[in-house]
């Protein structure tokens, strides 16, 4: 299986690079090929709504890295988003890219599977609501399969997370199919 997964943390040793981290070791371990971008190290130009790709195929802004990631993204059986929960959602590097899936949604579109992963200072799980939701409508929206979520809440640095935890995105990636 071909998984991408895109990352959103600006802290390359924080708690969702840990996750992130297992995930890949787990689904490594299945015989998955992991590509990983990290949103936050990359340069990814905010989609504008400009509409230039409806009118010629391409975006306004694709000599950015999102040029690099787009073929994987094509290629992929399933695409991992994992992030801090910042302000009830996803962080704004993270959201760059998923905005600029606008250029692509008939390439993007049907048959993949799609996994989130999240943690967040924040020990009540509602904090996590949000950003559950607006995955769910992007899995709708793109006719992706969810094949998990994980809210690690509580979770400020990487030893705030429980070996459960751990585990539990260890297993995420490892039980792909």
């Amino acid at each position: 299986m071909k998984i991408v997964m895109l990352t959103g943390s600006p802290h390359k040793n924080g708690t969702t690079a840990a996750l992130a981290e297992q995930f890949q070791r787990g689904a490594a371990e299945a015989g998955h090929e992991v590509y990983r971008f990290d949103a936050a190290f990359r340069s990814v130009h905010p989609c504008v709504a400009c509409d230039t790709c409806r009118r010629t195929g391409t975006c306004a802004f694709s000599g950015d890295d999102m040029t690099e990631l787009e073929p994987h993204l094509f290629a992929a059986d399933a695409v991992v988003f994992v992030s801090p929960v910042y302000y009830f959602t996803v962080t704004a590097q993270l959201k760059a890219v998923i905005d600029r899936f606008y250029a692509n949604g008939a390439k993007l579109r049907d048959g993949k599977k799609t996994l989130l992963l999240t943690a967040m200072s924040n020990p009540d799980p509602d904090a996590a609501a949000g950003t559950n939701t607006t995955f769910r409508r992007i899995a709708k929206l793109l006719n992706w399969e969810v094949a998990g979520i994980l809210n690690a809440v509580g979770c400020s640095t990487p030893a705030d997370l429980s070996e459960e935890l751990l585990k539990q995105a260890h297993d995420l990636g490892s039980s792909l199919r």
